[in-house]
């Protein structure tokens, strides 16, 4: 029998899950389903015994490789995720597989096999975790969730002209000249965002540079930045400070 736990915050995904795992391997047995990075570093804390994990990337209070950080498990992990294209490249080397949402029986049932080929090494695993938890920290977006209204809309960052902050909130305009919520600051945007396509102006805003026009002197020692998308009230000025590196940034792009 193989005990497994499910890390995964969205229910008809975890049901999905559920339901293809037991078509999958009837030797599967499924011991937990924990929803939250502080759920299962509780759960994870107590040492359960189980032989794999499958867990969503991105949970609702982060991503799911702080679990990883925090608790000494060993346990090995099939990662889930929505979106992200990247982590096909990030884990073919590693001896971890992932599904891609929606999940594919037959690629379960690959990543089953997989598991059972590797089981022996496992010993490794939580440095092997580690390793991967420091790639996810350090690669840059494709896609940023964001909210209008009640929905939640996996956005292209390509698609995305500025970010903005304004009373503590942090919106997003895309190329429509939509505008979204995000839940992340402008620092923490910084951080994972491509800086050879996003630049920092100033404390309010970070701009994509596929939607610059053009710039101008502002006040002598300041810039103006003229974006493409029409009927965008928003004057983007960059700081004295910022201004060499700006200059820098648009020509060398």
């Amino acid at each position: 029998m193989l005990k497994a736990i499910i890390i995964e915050d969205e229910r008809p995904a975890m049901e999905m899950l559920l339901h293809i795992l037991s078509e999958a391997d009837a030797d599967v047995q499924v011991e937990a389903v924990l929803s939250t990075v502080a759920e299962s570093i509780d759960y994870l804390s107590g040492n359960p015994k189980a032989d794999l994990i499958f867990s969503d990337v991105q949970l609702q209070d982060g991503l799911s490789f702080e679990i990883f950080k925090n608790t000494d498990t060993t346990i090995p992990v099939i990662f889930i995720t929505g979106y992200d294209e990247f982590i096909m490249n990030a884990f073919t080397s590693n001896g971890i597989d992932y599904l891609l949402k929606p999940i594919n029986k037959k690629e379960l049932k690959n990543a089953l096999l997989k598991y059972k080929m590797f089981e022996k090494h496992f010993t490794t695993h939580n440095e092997m975790i580690k390793n991967i938890s420091r790639h996810f920290d350090t690669r840059k977006k494709s896609r940023l969730v964001v909210r209008k209204g009640l929905e939640h809309i996996a956005l292209k960052l390509d698609e995305i002209v500025l970010f903005y902050t304004e009373n503590k909130l942090v919106y997003v305009i895309d190329r429509l000249g939509k505008k979204y919520l995000a839940d992340k600051n402008l620092s923490d945007l910084e951080e994972e965002l491509d800086e050879s396509i996003f630049f920092r102006a100033n404390r309010q805003y970070i701009i994509n540079i596929n939607f610059i026009k053009g710039f101008k002197t502002y006040e002598k020692v300041k810039l103006q930045v003229e974006l493409m998308v029409p009927d965008l009230n928003h004057n983007i000025i960059i700081s004295q400070e910022n201004a060499p590196q700006f200059r820098q940034w648009i020509f060398n792009a």
